[in-house]
């Protein structure tokens, strides 16, 4: 097998990965409903115009203070750039961040490694 034969087997068989940072809020008690208006209603429109991919959002069926946020970047250096934009923008600064930091008690995030398939599936969790 040639050089350029075997290079594009491998190529043909590499798995494209995505940086999927999972977002877990625990929020103020009695505040997950007004959480969940506000994420759909202007948070997650404004994503959207922002390019970013949320490929799943809402409340965690564990207890009644949880929700998540599940984005989709290229790599951790696209999640880094587009975050820092969308965080110091005026639209985030003066729309909805007051009203969302007021229902949250707490949040952290974690970043997979996830290929296609995966993603896939998030999408169809929530």
């Amino acid at each position: 097998m040639t050089h350029a034969v075997m290079t594009h087997a491998v190529m043909t068989h590499a798995v494209m990965t995505h940086a999927v940072e999972i977002r877990s809020y625990n929020l103020k008690p009695g505040s997950r409903d007004a959480f969940h208006r506000l994420m759909t209603g202007q948070v997650l429109p404004m994503l959207q115009r922002w390019g970013v991919d949320a490929i799943a959002c809402g409340p965690s069926p564990h207890d009644a203070y949880s929700f998540c946020l599940i984005r989709r970047y290229r790599d951790l250096a696209e999640r880094q750039a587009s975050q820092d934009a969308f965080y110091g923008s005026d639209e985030w600064r003066n729309g909805p961040r007051e009203a969302v930091l007021a229902l949250v008690d707490s949040h952290t995030s974690v970043v997979l490694q996830l290929d296609d398939a995966a993603v896939q599936a998030l999408r169809r969790s929530i």
